[in-house]
């Protein structure tokens, strides 16, 4: 009998997923308010986000996002030995601003306290016509390096940042 062994890209999504739900189901801390589970058939590879906001909080959203290409898929499954595979993480938070020159330097400045050297890239958008909305602004912590099975303890403190970003994000829209 051969036994299947979960990819680093399973086991990370899997615990995400249940200390996230837990947050939501069983603390109450957060609303989860979607996930995204996909194959990229064109190039095959891997790709998850979930969604969330604080409990009564919706004017900010967050979203934890892990990728795996082919490359790392396929050296993980073949067990290739000078292969180093693993995912990326991105960290996205989603909210609405109508000052954008102020209002995105003081998410720049709150992010960058929390997550000092992790290069953040805000985009903005904005439906042609309906200036009165503002902006809708993504903040997006991309990790430059790839993580592993080795960072699954670290994943805890990964939420609890995430939330204190979500907390202090929500407070600068109060």
């Amino acid at each position: 009998m051969v036994m299947f062994d979960p990819t680093i890209f399973e086991n990370l999504k899997v615990a995400l997923e249940n200390q996230l739900y837990d947050l939501d189901n069983i603390d109450g801390l957060i609303r989860i308010i979607g996930r995204d589970d996909r194959l990229e058939m064109s190039v095959m590879s891997r790709e998850f986000a979930i969604r969330f906001e604080l409990a009564g909080r919706p004017e900010v959203c967050a979203e934890i996002r892990l990728e795996a290409s082919l490359a790392d898929l396929s050296a993980e499954i073949l067990e290739i030995e000078e292969a180093r595979p693993g995912c990326r993480l991105k960290i996205g938070f989603g909210m609405n601003v109508t000052e954008a020159e102020t209002e995105c330097g003081e998410i720049e400045r709150i992010l960058k306290t929390i997550w000092p050297d992790i290069p953040l890239v805000q985009t903005l958008t904005r439906v042609y016509g309906d200036a009165d909305r503002g902006y809708e602004n993504k903040a997006e912590l991309r990790f430059q390096r790839k993580i592993d099975e080795e960072q699954m303890g670290d994943l805890p403190e990964l939420i609890q940042y995430v939330l204190r970003s979500l907390a202090e994000l929500c407070e600068r829209s109060s």
